[in-house]
């Protein structure tokens, strides 16, 4: 049975191609596309958004539509995006796809793992509180983080939401010996590129009185502002996926920061407008609830572990 396609249209950031209708790829696959773009090859990623009959479906670009044509043959990958997951990733710098951008050669991962997943079952949740003592004096005192839970860091430009998530990270490998997953979505790449910096010049002293470097307890995803707006819509789920496999395998105290989720819904508006759909109040996507529901009923406590999150939220003016 054939998983081949052509491109038929292209509209933007999204494309439609043309499969046969007995092998039609499923609703989140990732649809591969071979492009030359400017003398490189290169290979584009499409997510399935659409159905639209007659054996057309309408994908989503995970990155630069430059150099796609109508006519070019794509194929179904079979599943949905995948990234690597396991303590091999700690201390490196990826894309959405889980690529490295460090330059620091390849990933010595365990297994990779697909961005989009079920929620855990009710039965395999913790519903005890407990409270996370970050040593953060003023943030214990007014406003105590409850382990397994999600904190909103809600803020106009320049007032400091990424400067407590530097200490957050630099305080649970210090004081937890957890790791950290940093999510960037849609903020600038300079940021992306200063919190890395100072990650690796950022260091402490273990119980066993050894040096060691904050990075080495960290993992960044990347899908900046320049990122087409599958890629920035996306990139909070492949970081949410690292997050969840240290959860439920390494049981350490883990902490998933996400700075923007502003940006995180601005990207659905975009993608929704791509798509054709109508939009509700304020111009938001009409999927909003269902989109922001994916992403956070994933974060939560387990009998194997918790996932605390403390998330950026710009307040535009």
């Amino acid at each position: 049975m054939s998983k081949s396609g052509k491109i038929i249209q292209v509209i933007g950031s999204t494309f439609d191609a043309q499969f046969p209708a007995d092998s039609l790829p499923e609703i989140y696959n990732a649809v591969d596309v071979e492009i030359d773009n400017a003398g490189e090859k290169v290979t584009l990623v499409g997510e399935v958004n659409k159905h639209l009959g007659g054996g057309r479906v309408r994908c989503v670009s995970l990155g630069s539509t430059d150099g796609l044509r109508r006519g070019q043959e794509c194929n179904d990958s079979g599943s949905p995006v995948t990234v690597p997951v396991g303590e091999g990733v700690l201390g490196r710098v990826f894309n959405l796809f889980g690529e490295p951008v460090d330059e620091r050669g390849p990933v010595a991962f365990e297994k990779k793992m697909p961005i989009h997943a079920s929620p855990p079952n009710l039965e395999n949740l913790n519903p005890n509180s407990e409270i996370l003592e970050t040593g953060i004096k003023v943030v214990d005192l007014l406003c105590p983080f409850v382990r397994g839970g999600k904190i909103g860091l809600f803020g106009g430009a320049g007032v400091g939401k990424t400067v407590i998530i530097q200490e957050m990270i630099a305080r649970v490998a210090r004081d937890f010996d957890g790791y950290s997953v940093f999510a960037g979505v849609g903020e600038r790449t300079r940021e992306g590129n200063d919190l890395w910096l100072e990650m690796q010049e950022a260091q402490f002293t273990n119980e066993q009185g050894e040096t060691v470097s904050v990075l080495d307890k960290v993992a960044m995803v990347f899908g900046q502002m320049n990122e087409p707006p599958g890629a920035r819509l996306r990139v909070a789920l492949s970081a949410l996926t690292m997050a969840e496999n240290f959860r439920d395998e390494s049981g350490k105290e883990t902490l998933l920061f996400v700075d923007n989720v502003f940006r995180f819904t601005q990207a659905g508006s975009e993608v929704s407008a791509l798509l054709g759909r109508m939009p509700s109040a304020v111009g938001y996507q009409p999927t909003l609830s269902t989109e922001m529901g994916e992403l956070q009923e994933r974060i939560t406590s387990t009998s194997k572990g918790a996932i605390t999150s403390v998330q950026a939220i710009y307040v535009p003016a």
